[in-house]
């Protein structure tokens, strides 16, 4: 294990269960990312390692989605002296697989037309947070160049960066497996469904 593996690692209180992720699918992985900057120096730290990467990238402006994503986006912006902007979560009205967009502000929409920029998120494991904020940089006019995270989690944000045609950086990668729900293990040995927020 790398040092940045086993640092990124350490900042990651994971739990096993049978869980719907935001992105629709199954997994019986949770992290409990709200904590992840509870003490924001190594995570920092980490930022800014993070961020050496992503200069080969020529990036003009970094975007992360909220919310940790976006605390993470902020450090490393600030380390490559960049501008930042953030995208929301919105629930779409579609149903199925990936129904939460991301959206820019109304104010900073305007602000990544022809921009250079890296997309810059916690961890990316089925991708949800970072399509939809490729996607509305898209349609800002924006030129997403990069992915970066501290960590990925099984093989789809591979696919996802090479489906989306920009590169992708990260500190850390944890074997990890997610299910669409008709094809969830978990739910064919009838195990119910986690709650994210109980005390492990």
């Amino acid at each position: 294990m790398t040092d940045s593996q086993g640092e990124v690692a350490r900042l990651l209180p994971a739990r096993r269960g049978h869980f719907l992720l935001e992105s629709g699918h199954h997994g019986d992985l949770w992290l409990d990312l709200e904590t992840l900057c509870l003490d924001p120096a190594p995570v920092r730290a980490l930022a800014r390692r993070l961020g050496d990467r992503l200069r080969r990238h020529r990036p003009e402006m970094v975007c992360g989605p909220l919310v940790e994503g976006a605390f993470v986006g902020l450090m490393t912006a600030e380390h490559l002296a960049l501008p930042f902007t953030y995208a929301e979560p919105r629930r779409a009205a579609s149903e199925g697989l990936f129904p939460v967009a991301y959206r820019l502000p109304p104010a900073l929409r305007a602000r990544v037309e022809g921009r250079r920029v890296a997309v810059v998120n916690d961890v990316v494991n089925a991708g949800s947070a970072v399509r939809g904020t490729l996607s509305d940089l898209r349609a800002c006019g924006a030129h997403p160049v990069v992915i970066g995270t501290l960590a990925v989690l099984g093989s789809a944000a591979q696919r996802l960066a090479h489906d989306e045609d920009v590169a992708l950086e990260h500190l850390a990668a944890l074997a990890n497996a997610i299910w669409t729900p008709e094809d969830c293990p978990l739910c064919a040995r009838g195990l119910p469904l986690s709650a994210p927020a109980a005390a492990p």
